[in-house]
């Protein structure tokens, strides 16, 4: 009786545990199945916001009317940079483009302790040159003089009105949108800025805003008259009584004879996507996307077509010495390229231009040659020193790290380096150069 009453109690034992094991069993099952689900609906969602989103640089522009465009122009006290451009030397002074703000000049009598005298505000000003203490500069579509003999009573004396019709540019960032809003441009104002930011918007919108507005963007001797020097990256260029302004199609063509009232002559159609100008002798360089230009200045006021060099879509400054051309190809999505370069090419027959050879570079934009250095400046791997003599055959003397290099001035005694609004210079030695000093413009 006592056995069959155990053999009850164990049977009742097993059949309430297996109930309970099963129970557990099909909770433990369905939250399995819930946790799976989950997990589905997660990567589902996820894979469907990054198939319909992408995160985009966003331009949206400033805007202003011509007429407070054209009274905005005027000279302060010095003031902290916001963001250092192209750079300029003429005598003891050092200028310093703030891109689209205007110019900083810089008393540069003491390479080793320069010092801040002055602000040009300038809206929407990129470029710049001097001749015989007259200041030429770009503000959007008009070409402001200033004389700057006085450097602590600067005037403007003149302003030529819409004589950069394809200056207006965008930044240079990859992957930019343009955002001119629901109603689009202003009525009776015109874009003279533009505000960047990071914005996630849905593919499906993007080509909207991209429909002409997905930017490649456009992008840089002997005289009776002292003239200043510019870097790599210019777009002016003055050679003796002419001043040469490149915008992304045509070289612009100034009489400047009579410095203080420059005479606008015809434009000369170039192509496409002009990015600097170089002048050597009575030939101008001019840098483009898709290749480097030779044009003839013997008559000044019409430059003729020469010959070019065809390479791939790539960003482009160059400098050229008595044999041959120097360009810096920048690669990236917005400059086109694959992969970053140093190319030389022989023009010692300006009508046939062939490569010599290519050097691979990280990420290069000016670059400069005094005697037989050859200066890099290739971005944020610094600025790298080379001996050019044998060009098939470059030997690098010494690579300065740390710093972002934009753009350099070898000029007679020093070389001078923007990038990241800090101006270096230095001093030349056995070892191609030495730094001398280190100017933050902040």
């Amino acid at each position: 009786m006592k056995i069959f009453q155990n053999e009850l109690v164990l049977g009742h034992f097993l059949t309430t545990s297996s109930i309970i094991l099963c129970s557990n069993l099909n909770l433990i099952i369905m939250k399995i199945k819930s946790l799976f689900f989950l997990l589905t609906v997660i990567v589902f969602l996820s894979c469907d916001k990054n198939s319909e989103f992408e995160t985009v640089s966003v331009a949206k522009p400033a805007y202003m009317t011509i007429d407070a465009l054209r009274s905005s122009a005027k000279v302060t006290s010095p003031i902290p940079i916001v963001e250092s451009g192209k750079i300029y030397a003429y005598n003891n002074l050092v200028l310093i483009n703030d891109v689209d703000n205007g110019i900083h000049i810089i008393d540069n009598s003491n390479p080793e302790n320069p010092i801040k005298t002055a602000f040009i505000k300038i809206i929407a000003n990129k470029d710049m040159e001097i001749k015989g203490d007259y200041l030429y500069a770009d503000s959007l579509m008009d070409l402001l003089v200033f004389d700057i003999s006085n450097i602590n009573d600067i005037k403007e004396v003149a302003r030529l009105k819409d004589v950069f019709p394809g200056y207006i540019t965008l930044p240079f960032i990859d992957n930019l949108v343009v955002d001119y809003g629901e109603n689009g441009y202003n009525s009776g104002e015109i874009i003279v800025g533009w505000t960047i930011t990071e914005e996630r918007r849905r593919i499906e919108d993007i080509p909207d805003y991209r429909n002409g507005g997905v930017v490649f963007n456009d992008m840089a001797f002997a005289s009776a008259e002292s003239t200043g020097q510019g870097g790599s990256l210019a777009r002016f260029k003055i050679v003796n009584d002419y001043l040469y302004a490149v915008d992304s199609h045509n070289i612009n063509v100034f009489n400047i004879d009579n410095l203080e009232a420059p005479v606008e002559l015809a434009d000369v159609n170039a192509g496409f996507d002009i990015e600097t100008i170089f002048n050597k002798g009575n030939l101008l360089f001019l840098g483009s996307m898709s290749g480097m230009y030779i044009y003839d200045i013997s008559s000044p006021s019409t430059p003729k077509y020469i010959s070019e060099f065809k390479h791939g879509t790539a960003c482009d400054p160059v400098v050229v010495d008595d044999n041959y051309a120097y360009v810096t190809l920048r690669a990236g999505n917005f400059c086109g390229a694959f992969e970053s370069s140093l190319e030389i090419i022989d023009i010692s027959n300006i009508y046939k231009l062939e490569l010599v050879k290519s050097y691979n570079m990280d990420n290069p934009y000016g670059l400069g040659i005094k005697d037989n250095l050859l200066f890099i400046c290739d971005g944020t791997s610094g600025l790298k020193v080379y001996n050019k003599t044998d060009v098939k055959n470059l030997e690098l003397l010494n690579t300065f790290k740390n710093i972002t290099a934009f753009d350099v001035i070898p000029m007679d005694d020093n070389l001078l380096l923007i990038g990241d609004n800090i101006l270096f210079q230095y001093s030349y030695s056995s070892k191609g150069i030495d730094l001398l000093s280190e100017y933050h413009l902040n």
